[in-house]
C-alpha cells in the first residue's frame, strides 16, 4: 500500500511537471484513470500538505503547479543515492542564496502529521518538566549534556566512549590513550551547553555575532581560527563547494538569521539552524558542532526539549548532511530531527 501511494504521488507530480496549470480532472485523465478520481484528489491534497504542489484559483477552477518545496522535501532513498560514488552523483555544486531567500522562506518544513507528532511530544515534555524541581531539571539536563557532548564529538571523529566522556565531564578524568584535543573538544561542549542553560535568552534574536560567540566557546584551545573564515574550505565526501568570500558568507549568515527569526514554528527554527549553519560552513572548523549547539539553544530558549543525538549513527548523520549539501534536500535530515526529538522526550526529564 505504501509503495502504491508513493507511486501515485510520483505519477501525479510527474504529470504536473509536464503539464502545469492542470485541474484535478485533467490530472486524473492524464494518468489514464488507473484509480478513482476521489483517490487522485486525496493524493493531491496530501501533496499540497507536503508543499510538493501549489495552486491558483478556487473550487472547480483550481489549477495545480509544482511547489517550491518539492526538491527540498521530497523523500530521498539514502541507500540508493549513495550507490553512486562522489564523482558520479549529479549535484548542486555551489552555494544557493535562493535556497534561503526564495525557497525556505516560503515553505513549511513539516507536514500536519509531523507537526501533530512533534507537538504531542512537546506537550509530554512540558508536562514532565512541570513536575521537576530546578535541581532535578539541571540534573536531567546534565545527563543529556553528557550524551550530546559525546555524540557531537564522535560525529567529528572523537574516540572517547560515552563512559569515558562521563568521567571526563563529571570528574575531569581524562582517558588513557586519547589526545588532549579530544578531551578539550568534549569539555568545550559542556562549557557551551552550560552557558546556554545559564543564558537561555542569548540566541533570541539570533545574530551572527552570537553564533560567533558560541563557536568561540566550542573551539577554545583547539588551534582553530575564530570568526568568519576568509579562505576556501573543502568538505570530505562531496564535491559541494561552500562560499569562499567572507562578505558573502556574512551575507548568507545574515539571511539565515533573518529567516530563523521570522519563523513562528519553533521546530522549524531548530531544524533550520541545524542544517543551514552546516551548509554555509562559516568557520574554518567546528561548523556542525556549532550548528548542533545553536539548534539546541533555540529549543531551550523556547522551553522545548533539546536533542542529544545519542542514537544517531555518525555515518547516517553525515550522509543526511551530504544530501542537503548536494541536493538542498532536507527530508533525510528532517527524519533524524524528528526521531531524535522523540528519543529525547522519552529518555530525559
Amino acid at each position: 500500500m505504501a509503495k502504491f501511494k508513493l507511486d501515485l504521488e510520483k505519477g501525479i507530480l510527474d504529470y504536473i511537471q509536464k503539464h502545469p496549470n492542470s485541474s484535478s480532472r485533467e490530472i486524473y485523465d492524464g494518468l489514464g484513470n488507473v484509480v478513482a478520481l476521489a483517490t487522485v484528489k486525496r493524493t493531491i491534497a496530501t501533496l499540497l500538505d507536503k508543499n510538493f504542489v501549489t495552486t491558483i484559483g478556487k473550487g472547480k477552477a483550481t489549477k495545480y503547479f509544482i511547489g517550491k518545496g518539492l526538491d527540498v522535501l521530497f523523500p530521498i532513498d539514502v541507500a540508493v543515492y549513495f550507490e553512486k560514488e562522489i564523482d558520479e552523483r549529479e549535484i548542486k555544486e555551489g552555494f544557493s542564496f535562493d535556497l534561503i531567500k526564495e525557497i525556505l522562506s516560503v515553505i513549511s518544513l513539516f507536514t500536519d502529521e509531523e507537526m501533530e507528532k512533534l507537538s504531542n511530544l512537546q506537550n509530554s515534555f512540558t508536562e514532565n518538566t512541570s513536575r521537576l524541581t530546578k535541581t532535578e531539571y539541571i540534573k536531567e539536563f546534565e545527563r543529556l549534556a553528557i550524551d550530546l557532548s559525546w555524540k557531537s564529538s564522535q560525529i567529528e571523529g572523537n574516540t572517547y566512549s560515552l563512559l569515558e566522556t562521563e568521567k571526563l565531564l563529571k570528574e575531569k578524568e581524562t582517558a588513557s590513550g586519547k589526545t588532549k584535543d579530544e578531551a578539550v573538544m568534549l569539555l568545550n561542549h559542556k562549557t557551551a551547553l552550560d552557558f546556554i542553560l545559564e543564558n537561555p535568552d542569548y540566541v533570541n534574536p539570533l545574530s551572527v555575532s552570537r553564533i560567533e560567540d558560541i563557536h568561540s566557546l566550542l573551539i577554545e584551545g583547539l588551534g582553530i581560527d575564530r570568526n568568519i573564515r576568509n579562505r576556501r574550505v573543502g568538505i570530505s565526501g562531496t564535491n559541494y563547494k561552500p562560499l569562499d568570500n567572507a562578505f558573502q558568507i556574512k551575507e548568507a549568515l545574515d539571511d539565515m538569521c533573518i529567516l530563523i527569526n521570522s519563523r513562528e514554528n519553533i521546530f522549524e527554527k531548530g531544524l533550520l539552524a541545524l542544517v543551514l549553519l552546516s551548509y554555509i560552513q562559516p568557520f574554518s572548523d567546528g561548523n556542525k558542532r556549532t550548528a548542533r549547539i545553536m539548534s539546541n539553544a533555540i529549543l531551550i530558549h523556547y522551553q522545548y526539549c533539546p536533542l542529544s543525538f545519542r542514537t544517531v549513527d555518525s555515518i547516517d548523520y553525515k550522509k543526511a548532511m551530504l544530501v542537503f549539501y548536494e541536493q538542498n534536500n532536507i527530508s533525510v535530515f528532517k527524519n533524524i530531527f524528528v526521531e531524535q526529538f522523540e528519543f529525547a522526550v522519552k529518555t530525559y526529564f
